[in-house]
């Protein structure tokens, strides 16, 4: 073989090892929070544990996640909420002046079909506005699996790095023939984590709606990377959203290995090295695997 032949059988074995090695690259956005609920900063590689499929995986590389967020916020206006729609309206504005800044936000109302009350926009005054003009319809439902879907699928259309689905919604009548395995599978082929708060009790029924919205309190959140934030009472509706905003904006970005292999993971788990440390982890938008 003469000698160019071998220059360039060496440079393409080492660039099939540079491709190869960045095709094993995996990325996840994760919260880490403490027992009250709050960011936990200044983690490095060491105080992420990443599994896939029960195999610890190499952390490559950790930063804050600086990637702008397409942010559904999903309002109960239906009839249930009568009594919780003013500490709504003055919850949703707070939400927003954190949020809005660097990243787009949607408002979509939940009685008896979803309807999207503004467009993803980070315009505050817009999202302002149209929080101020919710008011709860009588006689109505909510549509809370409906519109968790239809947003999902909305959202593999556009192109934001992170996703977050957040319904607010009340303990009333639920309006949907879809099944919560359904729902999931289009959050996780969305890329979208739910944070889910809820008002009020919550008990199960084998009414239709009832029990697949009972099943997508505890599948969606835990499945997609989120989290249900669960409130008896509407006056705390704005410390949670408060907190959530921080928890948003300290998200990090980890980068890990995976090993060659001729299947994928089809889940994979993130924990904290240190005590006390929850992680709440969602892949990068386009990435395979689902939160075991």
């Amino acid at each position: 073989m003469t000698r160019s032949a071998l220059l360039l059988c060496a440079a393409l074995a080492a660039f099939t090892a540079v491709a190869g090695a960045q095709g094993r690259e995996r990325t996840l956005f994760v919260s880490a929070v403490d027992g009250k609920g709050e960011p936990v900063d200044g983690l490095g590689p060491d105080a992420f544990i990443v599994r896939e499929n029960n195999q610890r995986r190499e952390i490559l590389r950790v930063s804050r996640a600086t990637e702008p967020i397409d942010i559904a916020v999903l309002v109960d206006n239906s009839a249930a909420a009568s009594d919780e729609i003013l500490f709504i309206r003055e919850a949703l504005p707070k939400f927003v002046a954190s949020m809005a800044a660097g990243n787009r936000i949607a408002l979509i109302a939940l009685a008896d079909r979803p309807t999207v009350l503004v467009e993803y926009t980070n315009d505050a005054t817009r999202l302002t506005d149209g929080a101020g003009r919710i008011f709860s319809m009588s006689s109505s439902g909510a549509t809370l699996l409906d519109a968790i879907a239809e947003t999902a699928r909305g959202l593999r259309r556009r192109e934001t790095p992170r996703a977050v689905i957040l319904p607010v919604v009340t303990d009333g009548v639920e309006y949907t023939n879809r099944y919560s395995t359904d729902v999931v599978a289009d959050l996780r082929s969305a890329g979208a984590a739910l944070h889910m708060v809820t008002l009020g009790q919550f008990l199960h029924e084998e009414e239709h709606g009832i029990r697949e919205r009972s099943f997508l309190l505890d599948e969606g959140p835990r499945r997609s990377g989120g989290q249900r934030i669960s409130l008896l009472s509407p006056n705390g509706l704005t410390t949670a959203l408060e907190r959530l905003a921080r928890e948003l904006s300290a998200q990090y970005k980890i980068v890990y290995g995976r090993p060659d292999s001729l299947f994928t993971p089809d889940d994979f788990e993130v924990t904290s090295a240190r005590a006390g440390v929850t992680m709440r982890a969602v892949p990068a938008r386009g990435e395979t695997g689902a939160v075991k």
